[in-house]
């Protein structure tokens, strides 16, 4: 069975609303001629005239009348349906998993310049826990920490960590000029020892570091580096506002996990608005780099 040329369809859809060959070639961008040609070509297909021709121009004819009839209530419930849809994901929040130190230390505090910018825009963030693609997680967007995960996954802030105290705990912990003097000081772990273990290995120091408390993640570390009560290996992208007001300081000029990132991935298929979201993501991170 031969489908409906759609073309000619297009041309007879407006050609009857008009009524007018020449009116539909001004909205089509054709010639009346070629409005004409489209017609006579639905009209073959059908088998039925569908305009009388007169030297003032065309009138519908009954069965003119009646496809064109139908062609607009096809058309109406095809717009009713795509409103429908439009308005059905404009009301869907951008859902966005996230690691909670960079949720709680990085992307939290600056949502308020996305919601000025976009307030019929609602966000929906979550854990990122096991999951490693956005579709795994059911999300149109997803952050993580580690090295590139995928070949489409775009860097949005550094990683790299340096040994970092608070102002207080400086002053009262004594000299501490080399990396050296930092194998008596009181070390804060996150997750395992082997991160202070690697960074004394780069400084050129061969030792098992201090044993110390060890926190389950940064977010639970930073409140302890924040309380004056250790020296944590901290993610500078992270810590901007304390380094700023001097509230955190860093010790040395030793990076740690310089290949490493908090990467930004995508679901293969994106609304308007969470193409919108993620525009903003990447803007935010180059105004506040690490």
């Amino acid at each position: 069975m031969r489908t409906v040329p759609q073309a000619s369809l297009r041309a007879f859809e407006v050609a009857i609303r008009h009524e007018s060959f020449a009116k539909a070639a001004v909205e089509l961008n054709l010639t009346a001629a070629g409005i004409s040609q489209h017609v006579r070509a639905m009209e073959a297909w059908l088998g039925i005239p569908l305009f009388t021709r007169h030297p003032r121009g065309v009138t519908a004819t009954a069965a003119g009348r009646e496809f064109g009839a139908a062609i607009a209530h096809g058309l109406g419930h095809i717009e009713s349906v795509a409103q429908k849809l439009r308005q059905d994901g404009k009301d869907r929040p951008v859902s966005v998993a996230c690691i909670a130190s960079v949720a709680t230390r990085w992307l939290i505090p600056r949502l308020p310049d996305f919601r000025r910018k976009h307030p019929d825009i609602r966000i929906n963030i979550v854990y990122a826990l096991d999951a490693r693609t956005p579709e795994a997680a059911s999300v149109d967007l997803m952050i993580r920490h580690g090295p590139m995960p995928t070949a489409n996954a775009v860097a949005l802030l550094s990683a790299e960590t340096r040994p970092t105290c608070s102002t207080e705990f400086r002053h009262r912990a004594g000299p501490i000029d080399a990396p050296s003097d930092l194998l008596h000081a009181e070390l804060l772990h996150d997750e395992t020892t082997s991160a202070w273990a690697r960074w004394f290995a780069l400084a050129g120091i061969r030792t098992s570091p201090k044993p110390g408390p060890i926190f389950a993640d940064f977010t639970l570390m930073i409140g302890s580096v924040l309380g004056g009560q250790g020296i944590g290996l901290c993610p500078t992208a992270l810590i901007t506002d304390e380094l700023a007001n001097g509230t955190l300081l860093t010790l040395f000029d030793t990076p740690l996990d310089t290949e490493k990132a908090y990467w930004l991935l995508q679901a293969s298929r994106l609304s308007t608005e969470a193409e919108t979201f993620r525009d903003w993501l990447l803007a935010a991170s180059e105004r506040f780099p690490a």
